[in-house]
């Protein structure tokens, strides 16, 4: 470990990038210096940060002549496409927020509570997969691990906070009666079954997301699986219905043995008393949190599961800090 570390947040005053800024005050990881990027039309921004305050500055062409060891990339895929592979170049490892890089089969795609061997594995970028996949494979991770999957149907029920501040507002204006400015429908009182563009087979983009990316991160290349993905009018935190299938059979208490005891995890299941994972519980944790914990009678070995997480931190921000600590301190 070195004596000091020099880390770049891009898009240091999106959503994302406020998120990342908080997680790392939290963590206050020692010997890290910071610089905060953003956009021209951002640049000059104040932000309390590590009790100081920071001026955002100009992401360009010549950011990362100054020598970075680590960025965080939170500004979307143009601005990864563009200044990650500047930054590699000049010898800074990049953790990207962005879908640009994640099927590249030279980068590793990482949540740490799966695959965090991989990260070491890197070229100079690892990719943070999409918020949706990553609380979907930390439970199916040790279930595949043990049973072996044989197939996944996932169905999405995500907040617009996933869509950034335009989102969010979209929401609170919708509930003003003002017409949606990101949306293609308001999402106040509503659910659109559409997230990112459509594609030639009738699916989204995020819908192959979530397909493409669990399985690489597995290491399941040909497991069968399809999605729904919906949007919601929560503010924050996906909800997912996961339902799985198994080559082996199963005992219910195992199951929830196995993913009590999984790192990440906070199994919330108890029926009884309406005990089970909610939005509003799992905002600004962490953690995955799974629950509805129960057979699928309608296949021989068939599983489902409820599961939420804060789609911010646990989908975005905290996974690439957590990706962070490991590349630091070699967790």
């Amino acid at each position: 470990m070195k004596t000091s570390n020099k880390i770049a947040i891009v898009g240091s005053t999106g959503v994302v990038g406020r998120t990342a800024l908080k997680v790392l005050e939290e963590k206050n990881l020692p010997n890290c210096t910071y610089t905060l990027f953003c956009s021209k039309k951002s640049a000059g921004t104040k932000i309390e940060f590590m009790g100081q305050t920071y001026i955002t500055c100009e992401l360009t062409e010549k950011s990362f002549d100054t020598h970075f060891d680590y960025a965080i990339f939170c500004a979307g895929g143009e601005v990864s496409k563009k200044y990650v592979p500047i930054a590699v170049q000049k010898g800074c490892i990049v953790i990207d927020n962005s879908s640009v890089f994640r099927m590249d089969p030279e980068v590793p795609l990482v949540v740490p509570e799966v695959n965090k061997e991989k990260i070491f594995e890197n070229k100079g970028i690892i990719a943070n997969p999409n918020c949706s996949t990553i609380q979907a494979v930390v439970p199916l991770k040790p279930l595949d691990e043990k049973y072996t999957i044989k197939r996944i149907v996932y169905s999405t029920y995500q907040a617009v906070s996933g869509a950034g501040r335009e989102g969010i507002l979209d929401l609170k204006n919708g509930q003003n009666g003002e017409a949606p400015k990101k949306f293609p429908y308001p999402i106040y009182n509503n659910c659109i079954p559409h997230i990112d563009v459509f594609l030639d087979d009738g699916y989204t983009k995020e819908e192959h997301k979530m397909i493409d990316e669990t399985r690489k991160i597995l290491d399941r290349p040909n497991l069968p699986i399809t999605a729904t993905t919906v949007r919601v009018p929560v503010e924050n935190c996906h909800s997912e219905s996961i339902n799985v299938e198994f080559e082996k059979d199963f005992d219910i208490y195992d199951v929830r043995m196995l993913l009590q005891n999984y790192p990440g995890i906070i199994v919330v299941d108890d029926v009884e008393k309406n005990y089970y994972p909610l939005a509003t519980k799992a905002n600004g944790y962490d953690e995955v949190f799974v629950g509805r914990i129960r057979r699928d009678y309608s296949v021989k070995s068939g599983l489902n599961l409820w599961v939420v997480a804060d789609n911010l931190r646990k989908g975005a921000a905290s996974n690439a800090i957590q990706i962070l600590e490991n590349l630091i301190y070699g967790k």
